[in-house]
């Protein structure tokens, strides 16, 4: 039987892979008519990127999955450390995007690209992430995680409830996900 938490963590991973992927098709389009994103969506979108996967998917991966695997597979450390770090760094990134966002929304097209170019090395870096966390990680923790491991993962995953991966989305962050999906592109939105 294959435990909830990995199938919580792949979805949350799809999740994420595709409001990734919906940022940089909004600003082409943006781009291609000529005009400035609608900022309010943009926004939406890196502050989902913190309540969720940084504040919670993050956490449980750092201090559940992690050292499970890292206690059954040593060998594993150095990519184990590698993705501890990046999870270290993911607040501190998201608020450099907001910062860099707010010059463009402030200073206009003169920062456009200064923003651009930093979504796309965010994404790419995330993207990296998540293929490392799919392909090391997640095998490693099926063929040596026990039945008691995946136990307590899967109560610890089963409380995130990300909206984007299919819960229903608390009251106070229901304007946020209309937002989103009202307004971004697809793969994540309708817009």
């Amino acid at each position: 039987m294959r435990p909830l938490s990995l199938t919580i963590i792949r979805d949350e991973h799809q999740a994420l892979a595709a409001m990734l992927r919906s940022l940089p098709m909004l600003l082409a389009q943006a781009r291609r008519e000529n005009k400035l994103p609608d900022f309010s969506v943009v926004r939406a979108m890196l502050f989902y990127i913190d309540e969720f996967p940084e504040r919670l998917h993050h956490t449980k991966e750092t201090q559940l999955l992690f050292p499970k695997v890292r206690a059954r597979m040593p060998e594993l450390a150095a990519t184990l450390d590698r993705l501890d770090a990046d999870h270290g760094q993911g607040e501190r990134a998201v608020r450099e995007l907001e910062h860099l966002l707010l010059a463009y929304e402030v200073m206009g097209e003169s920062r456009r690209e200064a923003f651009e170019q930093a979504v796309e090395r965010y994404i790419a870096s995330y993207l990296n992430h998540m293929a490392v966390e799919e392909t090391e990680v997640l095998p490693a923790a099926v063929a040596h995680l026990t039945p008691e491991d995946w136990t307590e993962l899967d109560a610890a995953f089963a409380a995130n409830k990300d909206p984007l991966a299919g819960h229903e989305p608390d009251d106070g962050y229901r304007p946020l996900f209309r937002k989103i999906l009202n307004s971004a592109p697809a793969p994540i939105g309708l817009g």
